[in-house]
């Protein structure tokens, strides 16, 4: 065979080869919000918060009427949502003082009001240090180490080689769960014994992944009640030995249940209180019609949704945009 035919057809193949990658690397990462598939199934695993929106501001929009009583539909269709009672009155105030004299109008305004009502910040994880460290805590149940296995995978998609650590000593079975996602991500995982001092498994999973020259660690903390004060403090003292050795963490973030709602204000304040919590993970979005939750905990708690689970899939974990998240929940 003619060698220069050989070398076009290697060279072609190879590059099929490099799409390939670029095109598996891009799907599910962490950064990967905005193709189109992504917007279409916000909207379907939204479907239960949608629907009851829908169901409760139907004749708010097919109506050209701005009668009293279809005001008070709207704030009841708020409130409904999970918003909060005072936040849900602010927003009806805003879109009846601008005035909107039809249904499509209405929809529109209401829009641009939760939009507006959500904190205006770069949503994106920062990832600072070598290695970058972010500590991930939560009650148990919220979905915290699904969530951290989805994080890191969405890092090794972006080819970033990522640690994890397992400083939930107190569950018997923390350990192996963190295991079998890091074994299913590809990821290594610093543990230490069954009721181990969390901070000092935190010390030694820094001292690894810096070792290995990683580009982030991830840490799971125990799942503990935010009422436990002396387990919260524990959970302090993990984050201030981190902060120590790294010379700064880059995120704390806390993992909420978005089923529970409102209900999970009091637990965002004292994690807050605790550990300085930079960014939320609102999970279990797709089981709830609560999706207004995430326009309560921002309101209320001024600190960033970064990212939201729809699902229970590896590509279920994206991040929050506003826009996206708000026309999904009013899509017809």
């Amino acid at each position: 065979m003619n060698p220069t035919y050989i070398a076009i057809a290697v060279a072609a193949l190879l590059l099929l080869l490099v799409a390939a990658l670029l095109f598996r690397r891009g799907r599910g990462a962490i950064g990967a919000v905005g193709a189109p598939e992504t917007e279409d199934r916000l909207r379907d695993r939204l479907a239960k918060s949608r629907i009851a929106f829908s169901a409760s501001l139907g004749s708010f929009f097919s109506s050209d009427s701005g009668a009293e009583e279809r005001w008070q539909e709207l704030e009841d269709a708020l409130i409904s949502a999970d918003v909060g009672p005072g936040v849900s009155a602010e927003i009806v105030m805003r879109v009846r003082d601008r005035g909107p004299t039809t249904g499509s109008q209405a929809r529109s305004v209401l829009a641009e009001e939760l939009v507006s009502s959500l904190l205006q910040v770069d949503r994106s994880l920062r990832v600072e240090g070598s290695p970058a460290v972010l500590v991930v805590v939560g009650v148990n149940g919220t979905g915290k180490t699904t969530s951290i296995a989805k994080i890191a995978r969405g890092f090794v998609l972006e080819g970033r080689t990522v640690v994890l650590g397992a400083a939930d000593t107190f569950r018997a079975a923390a350990d192996a769960q963190l295991r079998a996602w890091g074994d299913r991500v590809g990821v290594p995982v610093v543990s230490g014994a069954e009721g181990a001092d969390p901070a000092s498994v935190a010390h030694d999973a820094f001292t690894t992944a810096r070792a290995e020259n990683a580009d982030v660690l991830i840490v799971d903390t125990a799942g503990r009640l935010h009422s436990q004060k002396n387990l919260m403090d524990e959970l302090g003292k993990v984050v201030r030995v981190l902060q120590r050795e790294a010379s700064g963490v880059s995120e704390v973030l806390l993992v909420l249940d978005g089923t529970t709602g409102q209900n999970g204000i009091a637990q965002a304040r004292a994690f807050t209180d605790a550990v300085g919590v930079t960014g939320i993970v609102l999970t279990k979005l797709d089981g709830t019609s609560r999706g207004g939750f995430a326009i309560a905990v921002e309101q209320e708690l001024g600190i960033p949704v970064k990212f939201i689970g729809v699902g229970e899939g590896m590509d279920d974990l994206i991040p929050f945009v506003p826009d996206d998240f708000v026309e999904a929940l009013l899509a017809p």
